[in-house]
Formats: structure tokens, C-alpha cells, sequence
């Protein structure tokens, strides 16, 4: 089969395709002939460093929508001809760029209806990740205040949505031309960080995702009520102490890596039929171009989510 690999470290240049052995699925895993796999910051950061996966060669990708070729033993969940998608397991299941997978049957859920394999492929690692942090670690509640850094952006735009789904009175960062699309999906208030520090106007929150490290997670303490959590989804913030700058407030400070979730991606299906939740796409690309598509989502320009085709819709 075909796949996008890599021999050494660096840039989006040192991507490429090649011809690799195809999976079969073993006990209780399936085979899937991979229709589009979504783009996301973690594959050009592991692109660049190798990250968890360490020296190359590897491929990259985590978010899969396709179809069901083949079962494993004792894999009853789906059968063949299923249209499916999911998130491999993160970090060590990668292998989407490629136009098979195999994985764990419980990886996958049936493709919303409605939605093409395109439009699926940009949900799970985003949406999973969004859901984690706001639904299960902060225990977001309906008429809480939620600060969302970076509210354009992929886990972004979608955590504006789940958080409306769940009575939330939302308020993003993003820059200006951005403001019209996040009113669309629910936010309430915005901030342009081009010309505002959010933490001159915010105040009384109960939850803060943080999608952009540096020093967010530590000044958004102060737009936070006692009792509040923040959700880092950058590993780093915490090693700075901010599980006991918080802690000193009464405070919760959290960070978390996105797991597959069969029972949470079932939920967000259900919120993307009940026409709640959607990825807005930046870009779509064929799967020769990954190389463009890693320098797009490099450029800190993109809006929602970037996806590589690999077979026909």
C-alpha cells in the first residue's frame, strides 16, 4: 500500500510516499481502507522532533474516517463495508497517512450521518480532546462560564461547540477577522488578543482551556473563580508550577493527553447529527501533498481543520 513516511527529522520536505506491506488485523482489531485522515499540530511537532515516537522511519497521523475491509477474530463490532472513524490510539497508533490501518475494533464508531469521509476525518482527535478536557476533567456544567484560548482554531473551534451543547456561556480569544465564524458556533463573547489582554476583561470563569502554553495558563488564573479548573492541553505548562500557583487560589490546574474513547466519540457523533458540532475545514488536500498540508498547518494562519484525501468520496 501507499504511505506517507519519513527517514530523518525536519522540515515538511522530508516527508514522502512510499510502498509498504499492508496490515492484517489481528484478535479483535480491524482493517480500514483509509477514505481521508485528519491533519494536526501533533504530527508536525513529531515530524520535526519525533516526539514519543523517536527516531524515524514512522508514519505519521492519528485521526481516520474509511471504511471496513477486513475483521479479526473476535472483532464483532463492526463488519466489512461499515463506514467508520475514530482516533488511533495516541501516541504509539499512528500509521493514518497510509491507505490502511489496523486498529481496535472499539476504536471506531460508525461515520455520522450526513457527513462525508472529508468532513469526519477532522473530528476525532480535535473533538475527542475537547470533550475530555471540558466534559470529563473540568466537568463542565450548563450555565458555567469557559474561557477557550485560541477559540479558531482545531480542538478550539469544536470545544466552542461542546461547550455550547452543554449550556455554557462561552468566551474565546481569537483575532478579529475570526469573530464572525466563532459567533456562528456559539460563542458569546470574544476577545481579540491582537489588541486585548483577555486578562484585563475577563472575569468569574469555572473553566479555562488552555490550547496554547506559554504563560496563558498562569495569567488566566486571574479571569478565574475560586473552585475553577484549568485544562492545559500542553504537557509543559504544568512542569512550570501550575498545579500550585492554582492550587494557592483554590484552584484546580489539569493537563491531559486525548485518549480513544469509544463511548465519548458515540457522543459527539450524536452531537454532530443532532447538528450541534462540525469541523469547519481550512483545507483538503490529496494524500501526495502532505508535505503542503504540514507547511499550512505550520503557518499559524489556519482556521479549523486541515484534511488529506486518500481515496475517493
Amino acid at each position: 500500500m501507499t504511505a506517507v513516511s519519513q527517514d530523518a527529522l525536519g522540515g515538511p520536505e522530508v516527508l514522502k510516499l512510499v510502498e509498504v506491506e499492508r496490515p492484517e488485523p489481528g484478535p479483535t482489531e480491524v482493517l480500514v481502507r483509509v477514505h481521508a485522515a485528519g491533519v494536526n499540530p501533533t504530527d508536525w511537532k513529531h515530524r520535526a522532533s519525533g516526539g514519543f515516537l523517536g527516531a524515524p522511519p514512522f508514519v505519521l497521523g492519528w485521526d481516520v474516517s474509511g471504511v471496513v475491509e477486513a475483521v479479526g477474530i473476535g472483532a464483532a463490532l463492526h463488519k466489512p463495508g461499515d463506514e467508520v472513524y475514530g482516533m488511533l490510539r495516541y501516541p504509539f497508533g499512528h500509521g493514518a497517512f497510509a491507505e490502511y490501518v489496523t486498529a481496535p475494533a472499539r476504536t471506531f464508531v460508525r461515520k455520522p450521518r450526513g457527513l462525508d469521509h472529508v468532513q469526519a476525518a477532522a473530528l476525532p482527535l480535535a473533538a475527542l480532546t475537547a470533550w475530555q478536557a471540558l466534559v470529563d476533567t473540568a466537568g463542565l456544567r450548563s450555565g458555567q462560564r469557559v474561557l477557550i484560548h485560541a477559540a479558531a482554531g482545531g480542538v478550539g473551534h469544536l470545544a466552542v461547540q461542546i461547550a455550547k451543547a452543554r449550556g455554557a456561556y462561552v468566551i474565546g480569544t481569537a483575532s478579529e477577522a475570526k469573530h464572525a465564524l466563532l459567533r456562528t458556533l456559539g460563542a458569546d463573547e470574544l476577545i481579540d488578543y491582537r489588541t486585548t489582554d483577555f486578562t484585563e476583561v475577563v472575569r468569574d470563569v469555572d473553566v479555562v482551556l488552555d490550547t496554547m502554553g506559554g504563560d496563558h495558563g498562569e495569567r488566566s488564573l486571574t479571569t478565574m473563580r475560586p473552585g475553577g479548573v484549568i485544562v492545559s492541553i500542553v504537557l509543559s505548562v504544568l512542569d512550570a508550577g501550575l498545579v500550585d500557583k492554582a492550587a494557592a487560589r483554590g484552584m484546580r490546574a489539569e493537563d491531559i493527553l486525548v485518549e480513544p474513547d469509544h463511548s465519548a466519540l458515540k457522543a459527539i457523533t450524536a452531537l454532530v447529527e443532532a447538528g450541534k458540532l462540525h469541523a469547519e475545514l481550512d483545507t483538503v488536500l490529496p494524500l501526495a501533498e502532505a508535505a503542503k498540508a504540514h507547511e499550512r498547518g505550520q503557518s499559524n494562519r489556519v482556521t479549523g481543520k486541515i484534511v488529506l484525501e486518500v481515496a475517493g468520496r
